[in-house]
């Protein structure tokens, strides 16, 4: 059966990343792995997959890499570093570049690997690290119809949504930042709203359930909300990222001077969270900054001060 997948490699074995690779073994791919923490790459080679010191070691044995890492610079780093995978990539070999970056970067990384006759998605990734484990993450991906060509069928094992949204680098990164635009406001409204509940007497508990079922739901107050009640800020996706992706947002609407007033004062607030020492939690912990909020007891973590 993986003689008929092309070889496919992920680096970086994250939430997100962890959950790729997973949904590629799953499916009967070929699948090669590398990280920076020998122990995540463990973790995958006693599931078979095939364990590799380097990107470049990666790069040289697949036909597809995903590259599934923090920012703009780990995936320089990742492509064009020391032990980097682009010099050793074969030609039309295709590069799924899924992490949250600077549109302006992913464009520059497209045409720097095209010298080198490799073709480049622009495809960042939402969904969670439950829907990236499960293959149903949601792909905002751009580039030339010959890359989706050579990794359709691995796109359709780790994604239930595969967007195509142009021939060009760029598109899909603009779109995960929109998308992290809502996601973060909604996440800090969310933790406002709650506060507010909480320093009012309110039952936490009863509040959530009347919130979920009602107009000022969203995904982000279900879900990241359900992590406060429950008192447990281990990181499914920490604080820093969003002081990172809204960071971008603003980037970007500076750019064109275009005024961005809910997502200046999110961006603030996870910034708080921060420098409050939350930087390593969840990002629900957002609401830590709120004075005087009684909060259900926390398990430890290494974001905790």
């Amino acid at each position: 059966m993986k003689t008929l997948h092309p070889a496919t490699g992920v680096i970086g074995l994250g939430a997100m990343g962890s959950g790729v690779a997973r949904s590629l073994l799953r499916a009967g791919f070929a699948t090669h792995v590398c990280d920076a923490r020998a122990a995540a790459v463990e973790s995958f080679t006693a599931d078979g997959a095939t364990g590799c010191a380097s990107p470049a070691e990666l790069a040289a044995r697949c036909d597809v890499v995903i590259s599934v890492v923090v920012d703009a610079a780990q995936t320089e780093q990742v492509l064009f570093g020391p032990a980097g995978c682009a010099a050793v990539m074969k030609p039309g070999s295709v590069f799924v570049m899924c992490s949250t970056v600077p549109p302006d970067r992913s464009i520059e990384f497209a045409a720097r690997i095209a010298e080198l006759g490799v073709l480049y998605l622009d495809a960042p990734i939402s969904g969670g690290p439950v829907r990236a484990a499960s293959g149903e993450l949601t792909m905002m991906t751009s580039g030339v119809p010959a890359a989706y060509e050579r990794c359709e069928v691995v796109l359709e094992a780790i994604a239930a949504k595969v967007y195509r949204l142009g021939h060009e680098a760029g598109a899909g990164s603009k779109v995960k930042l929109i998308n992290q635009l809502l996601a973060g406001v909604h996440g800090a409204v969310a933790a406002e709203a709650m506060a507010l509940g909480l320093r009012e007497g309110l039952d936490p508990h009863a509040l959530y359930e009347v919130i979920t079922h009602s107009a000022g739901n969203s995904w982000m107050f279900e879900n990241r909300i359900a992590h406060v009640l429950a008192g447990d800020y281990t990181p499914l996706s920490a604080v820093d990222i969003f002081v990172k992706d809204l960071g971008l947002v603003l980037d970007l609407a500076r750019s064109s001077k275009f005024p961005l007033p809910l997502s200046s004062s999110a961006h603030q607030m996870f910034m708080q969270a921060s420098a409050a020492g939350f930087a390593r939690q969840d990002d629900s912990a957002v609401i830590k900054i709120f004075p005087g909020i009684e909060l259900p007891r926390c398990k430890q973590t290494d974001g905790d001060r």
